[in-house]
């Protein structure tokens, strides 16, 4: 029996250097084995890492260490998404470079994600902010222009006067910038955008072919975000309109509804504070003026828009019904979006939250115009708030009685026949909420968007050969804004075309274009060119992508638009990026807080044996918080060189991938972490015993007792079951089956104690011995993409040849796992009170007499035959007693 102690400490950092010094995790495109590729989600090199950034990586990493070992060429790179903001704040506030800064935490948190001992090819290693790369993204740009998959216009943006930047709708909190805090203003600015709305119906139908490897969840947000609604254009009179406004404005206006059938219950008409009429208006009227620019100051997204005092400002012109009913005031609104339909709505307020507090606001009328199933007209009421859902028309003229569906019909219908000059009042439309993606940012640090604009011949493209457009060295952050707007010779270049003077374009690139396509990037192998055709169509899709749930819509939606229009230049041949999808939750934990409100770390705490907690050194009460994800703000964190140290890397692995299933948070516990260094202590002393009582040589005999095959019968079933685990990634249920398969072999390594072949190796039945050794070897096997550096110590304690991280997955018997018994619960009385083991193949007699032979049989009947015995077969037994 084996007496010490496994010792990470010195065991992890040993195989991590002979992995490395092998170079056994560098993936070759040449490989003829079937490829799979699996990888998470790039980080943002931010700084240090914590135990809770490395939930994913260890999810990937035991796929990626289980398919190698099941003979696939497996591709598990890393890289870092390097580009942002942050970086020039941090260089701001440490008055360094944002190279600098952002290539030494790439080299701190690199040497921390080597410590989890994850099977990376760091020979495909990216940063973003490598010239190499933003240089071929700068191709890429320049083929969507070509395309006409990318365009240049003016457009309403969220603007951060602080950071003076403009920031996307996401990154809005509250009205305020997520970095500066400042309010956000809405500007109007020339802006480059990618036509990822044109995509919106392909986008859409792609998700189908995702629906068994993405999360039904995920695809219903994307569904969602890009927002496919069908309705009606229908084109209202204007009346009152000033004499001197544009003709293009001057007759009507056309707005977008899903809801025609509401026509009748209008009560006003809004136009978007950038709407072309509100925009003449405003010029000959300053108060109107001041209102739009009052709008401006609130963020552009969806959600502050709609959580926004509503305001708005009558124009005092008045739009004529389209279906001759009262005709409406027009007033310019902040709750309607220029980028979405026309840019105009006509409000209904009995049915509609926004509308009703606009009308309750400003006095204007509300009619109800669809009544509630088995609702009296006479006594419906929306005094205290809209009715919202479906029912019948009325107060329609020729709509009552009729349900809603059939009402749009018959608004479209009759729309559609009416004419107004030479063109229908009403067309039926598709829309969709999703806008074109503007990826335009006012920064420094930030792929350079390749144009330059000359007075003569506008925005020109940068020739490739003068690709990349590397961003200079020499920058200052002494002012806010833009460093490369106040940079002295960089924006001042020659027009290609003309030889003019010209400048560069210098907005950079928003970052989310860097991570839409670096996954095809880490396909071409290291010293060749970053976008490889046949190299990204070998490779992709990626069979497993793991990552946070934060990123189901943009990331992954602009990756999918990005891969998509590749294909279409013919850059690539596959449509979707990632074949399989996986959101794994967070890690949390308990916060700490002393006496004075101070976050304190883990390490800070001294937990009592009576519950209370006291800073460490002290009696100084600490108070205890929920857990939460971990965060540096709340100092709630584990770095992973501390539970290296204490407990080893293998024992945070095994209990990141234990109990909790993967899709849900899990909370991080010294208990729990406790509890996995024991069980990989325990793995260690059970493949010891089993080599300190068989012999190596050991050979398979020719047949086998019921003890042993029904040990073997376990090994196998093992095998097959982890297989399947890790295959539809529940590694908490492989880890269960592991704890349960380490009983029962500890349970036969007792039992062939006690019979004595301690006494000596060679008294060990050969049937058991066998059974024994096997189970050690296929244990190791099963474990060893969960825990890699035990397992290379207990391959070499069994004797094998090679590494275990190198070895193929146990082969199977299938004929082990044919149950040739069967277990049946017993029910006496309808209730529960046992189980049986019988012959698959037993008769109803045969199992009713195997029934009566229990104790618990003989006690619950008392010497009394039963009335009855019911055997149902392969499924259970009831006794009426």
């Amino acid at each position: 029996m084996s007496t010490e102690r496994y010792n990470a400490r010195e065991a992890e950092p040993r195989w991590q250097k002979i992995w490395d010094e092998r170079g056994i995790y560098r993936t070759r495109n040449d490989d003829p084995r079937p490829k799979y590729y699996v990888l998470e989600m790039f980080p943002y090199p931010s700084g240090r890492i914590h135990i809770g950034h490395g939930r994913n990586y260890v999810m990937g990493d035991v796929v990626a260490r289980f398919k190698r070992m099941k003979g696939f060429n497996v591709l598990h790179p890393m890289g870092w998404d390097a580009f942002g903001l942050p970086a020039e704040n941090a260089a701001i506030e440490r008055n360094t470079h944002p190279g600098v800064w952002t290539y030494e935490n790439i080299a701190t948190m690199r040497e921390q994600l080597k410590l989890l001992g994850l099977s990376l090819d760091w020979s495909r290693e990216i940063a973003t902010c490598d010239p190499s790369y933003y240089g071929e993204q700068q191709r890429i740009f320049l083929d969507f222009l070509k395309g006409g998959f990318a365009y240049r216009r003016e457009s309403e943006v969220n603007w951060d006067p602080v950071d003076n930047t403009v920031l996307a709708n996401e990154q809005v909190i509250d009205g305020r910038g997520w970095r500066s805090g400042a309010l956000v203003e809405r500007r109007k600015l020339a802006q480059w955008f990618f036509r990822i709305s044109d995509a919106s119906e392909e986008l859409l139908a792609g998700l189908d072919t995702l629906e068994h490897r993405w999360p039904d969840k995920v695809r219903l947000m994307q569904r969602n975000w890009i927002g496919r609604s069908e309705g009606l254009h229908v084109r209202f009179r204007l009346a009152g309109v000033p004499a001197d406004l544009p003709q293009d404005v001057r007759d009507e206006v056309r707005v977008y509804t899903t809801r025609p059938d509401t026509l009748f219950g209008a009560s006003f008409l809004a136009l978007s504070p950038g709407h072309p009429l509100s925009e003449a208006l405003a010029a000959g009227r300053p108060e109107l003026r001041a209102f739009i620019e009052e709008c401006r100051r609130g963020g552009t997204s969806t959600a502050e828009i709609e959580t926004q005092e509503k305001m708005g400002f009558d124009t005092g012109l008045t739009a004529l019904h389209p279906l001759g009913g009262d005709p409406v005031p027009v007033y310019v609104a902040n709750f309607v979006l220029m980028e979405y339909g026309t840019g105009a709505i006509f409000g209904c307020p009995a049915h509609d939250q926004r509308d009703f507090d606009f009308a309750t606001k400003y006095g204007l009328p509300i009619t109800p115009v669809v009544l509630p199933p088995d609702t009296d007209a006479a006594t419906f009421s929306v005094a205290d708030g809209p009715y919202e859902g479906d029912g019948t028309l009325f107060n329609s003229r020729f709509l009552d009685g009729r349900p809603v569906p059939d009402a749009k019909q018959a608004v479209a219908l009759k729309l559609e026949n009416e004419i107004l000059g030479n063109a229908p009042v009403g067309e039926r439309a598709i829309n969709y909420r999703l806008r074109d993606w503007g990826i335009s940012r006012q920064r420094y640090w930030g792929c350079p968007i390749p144009i330059i604009h000359c007075e003569a011949c506008g925005p020109v493209p940068v020739p490739e050969d003068q690709l990349p457009v590397r961003l200079p060295d020499d920058v200052t952050f002494d002012q806010p804004g833009n460093p490369l707007d106040r940079h002295p010779t960089w924006k001042h270049v020659d027009c290609p075309q003309c030889g003019a003077k010209a400048r560069r374009e210098t907005d950079t690139m928003d970052t989310f274009v860097d991570s839409s396509w670096y996954f095809a990037r880490f396909a071409s192998e290291p010293g060749t060119a970053p976008l490889q055709k046949a190299a990204a169509d070998h490779w992709l899709p990626v069979d497993q992508y793991i990552g946070g749930i934060e990123h189901a819509i943009l990331h992954l939606l602009y990756s999918r638009f990005f891969i998509r229009t590749l294909q279409k230049l013919g850059r690539l041949s596959v449509k979707e990026p990632f074949a399989g999808l996986f959101t794994q939750g967070m890690i949390v934990h308990e916060t700490y807080k002393d006496a004075a409100g101070k976050w304190l770390f883990p390490e800070e705490v001294e937990k009592r044996a009576d519950g209370t907690a006291v800073k460490l050194g002290t009696d100084e009460p600490v108070s205890v918080g929920a857990p939460e994800k971990m965060s540096k703000s709340k100092k709630n964190v584990v770095p992973p060189e501390v539970v290296a140290d204490t407990y080893g890397v293998d024992a945070a692995r095994w209990f990141m991938l234990s109990d909790t299933p993967p899709e849900r948070d899990s909370e991080w516990t010294d208990r729990g972490i406790e509890g996995a260094w024991r069980f990989a202590q325990r793995i260690w002393r059970l493949v010891g015993d089993a080599v300190a009582l068989v012999p190596a040589d050991t050979a398979k005999p020719e047949s086998f007792g019921a003890e042993s095959t029904e040990l073997r019968r376990a090994t196998h079933r093992l095998a097959a079951q982890v297989e399947e685990d890790v295959e539809r990634l529940r590694f908490n249920v492989a880890v269960a089956r592991v704890h349960s398969f380490a009983n029962q072999f500890g349970d036969a390594l007792n039992a062939a104690r006690k019979a004595g072949a301690a006494a000596g190796k060679g008294a060990l039945a050969p049937d058991m011995a066998f059974a024994l050794r096997e189970a050690a070897a296929f244990l190791v096997a099963v474990t060893a993409p969960m825990v890699p550096h035990l397992a290379e110590e207990c391959w070499i304690l069994l004797g094998r040849e090679g590494l275990a991280a190198t070895a193929s997955w146990p082969a199977v018997d299938l004929s082990l796992l044919v149950e040739d018994t069967v277990t049946l619960p017993i029910q006496i009385n309808g209730k529960r009170r046992g189980e049986i083991a019988v012959p698959k193949d037993a008769s109803p007699a045969e199992v009713e007499k195997a029934v009566l032979a229990l104790d618990l049989i003989a006690q619950a009947l008392d010497g009394r035959p039963p009335k009855r015995i019911i055997v149902v077969p392969q499924r259970i037994v009831n006794v009426v007693a």
